[in-house]
Formats: C-alpha cells, sequence, structure tokens
C-alpha cells in the first residue's frame, strides 16, 4: 500500500483515530497523579583489613591494596540476594518487615579505592533510615563473613567502617518520569485508532475510488462527480 493511500484512508475516518485518543486524554486529565517522591540515603564507608600472613609493619602497600579488593567485592556483595535477606532479617528482629526483592533493587553501589558508597533509594524516609542503618550493621558486623579468605572474627576487625550517618535527601520525579506514562498511553491510544481505522476499511464493502476497480480487473467507463464539483462547475458555467 502507497503512503498515500494509506494517509487517504486515516483522513477518511479520522475520527476513528482520534476518539481513542481523547479519550485516554481525558482519563488522564481527571485521574493523572504526578509520581511519588522517593528518598535517597548516599552511606560511605572506609574498607580494609589486615592482610592475612604479614605483619601490620612489613608492608603498607598491601595494606592499602587489600582495602581496594575489599571496598570492590563489597560493592558487590551488597547487590546480592543473600546480603538483601540478611538486611530483610535485620529489619525483621527491629519489628519492621521488609521484602529482600525490594531492598535489593534499592541498592546501588560503587567504589573509589578503599572507599565503598552504598546508595539506597526508598519511597518512604523513616523506613529509608531503617533499612540503611541494617545495611549498614550489615557491612560493618558481618562484611568479613562473605569473604572466605578473611580471617574472621578473631584475626581481623570490620571489613568497612562508616563514615556518613544516613541521612535521606528527598529525589523529585523527573520531567520524564513524570510524562513517560502519559506519552506511552496516548501513544498505544493512537496504535489503536489506526488500527480501527485500517480495519474499518478491511470490512468496508463500498468502493470510493477507481483504483479498487482497476485491481479487480474492472474497466471504469463513466465517473460520477460529487455535488460539490457538480455545483461548482455549474457556477463557472453560468459565470463564464
Amino acid at each position: 500500500m502507497e503512503l498515500r493511500a494509506f494517509l487517504r484512508i486515516l483522513w477518511r475516518r479520522w475520527w476513528l483515530v482520534v476518539a481513542p485518543v481523547l479519550v485516554v486524554l481525558a482519563h488522564l486529565l481527571v485521574t493523572y497523579q504526578s509520581p511519588p517522591t522517593f528518598y535517597q540515603v548516599v552511606m560511605r564507608f572506609a574498607a580494609g583489613t589486615v592482610p592475612a600472613g604479614l605483619s601490620v609493619d612489613y608492608d603498607r602497600y598491601y595494606s592499602w591494596l587489600t582495602s581496594e579488593y575489599i571496598a570492590n567485592g563489597l560493592a558487590d556483595v551488597a547487590r546480592t540476594r543473600a546480603f538483601a535477606e540478611a538486611v530483610a532479617a535485620r529489619l525483621a528482629g527491629g519489628g519492621l518487615s521488609a521484602d529482600p526483592t525490594a531492598i535489593q533493587g534499592a541498592i546501588v553501589t560503587d567504589n573509589a579505592q578503599s572507599i565503598l558508597v552504598v546508595y539506597l533509594t526508598w519511597p518512604d524516609p523513616a523506613q529509608a533510615v531503617a533499612v540503611a542503618r541494617a545495611i549498614a550493621a550489615e557491612l560493618t558486623e558481618n562484611g568479613p563473613s562473605y569473604f572466605p579468605q578473611i580471617p574472621w572474627p578473631q584475626e581481623a576487625g570490620p571489613a568497612a567502617r562508616l563514615l556518613d550517618e544516613p541521612t535521606p535527601m528527598p529525589l523529585p520525579p523527573s520531567l520524564r518520569a513524570q510524562l513517560l506514562g502519559p506519552a506511552i498511553r496516548l501513544a498505544l491510544a493512537l496504535g489503536v485508532g489506526v488500527g480501527l481505522a485500517l480495519l474499518w476499511h478491511y470490512l468496508d464493502p463500498t468502493v470510493r475510488e477507481e483504483g479498487e476497480l482497476e485491481a479487480l480487473g474492472l474497466r471504469v467507463l463513466a465517473r460520477i462527480p460529487r455535488r460539490r464539483q457538480i455545483h461548482r462547475r455549474d457556477s463557472e458555467s453560468a459565470e463564464g
């Protein structure tokens, strides 16, 4: 089908294309609510431990190198399911129920050399502080247990030390988050309208153009013009 023929079909039944869009638009205007505000807690941890088999004064290079490895390793550990379940267990002990899947999805980590950074995004500020404290407790109190190569708990201290007190900061919804949902709904409504117009054209037995008859192998002998064309032709004849 040529593009011009496709556009003629849509123009002929433009009301079918527009109707679903107007219905969805009216529904959005009545029911639209701005996305909720989330809160983010940023915590930094100093990571490190005494390298196994080496004295403290042997070579400081290995101590710093080990701290970078641990910061990188804890950044990966904090995104695992096992870590999320351990945090959820700590919260349950404090009377707060949280889904480990939600905890795992709310944690983003990074590390810069020996510093581990944990980003927690949560919809409730009070719960965000509680979850952040549980994360910090799991990292500082139980961090070495995730690494079989670290002697724990007798010979090594905590693998991470909290440097920032958990403080929730509001994250207003971005313009993209506010417009993406309505835009997708309107696009789907437009697609439905186009589909309805094409379906009507497919089911409509009316012949509207000469090309439709010629496609069937029929020869067009004459054509009856529209009333507007007849009226225009008569007006031109009268003026002449």
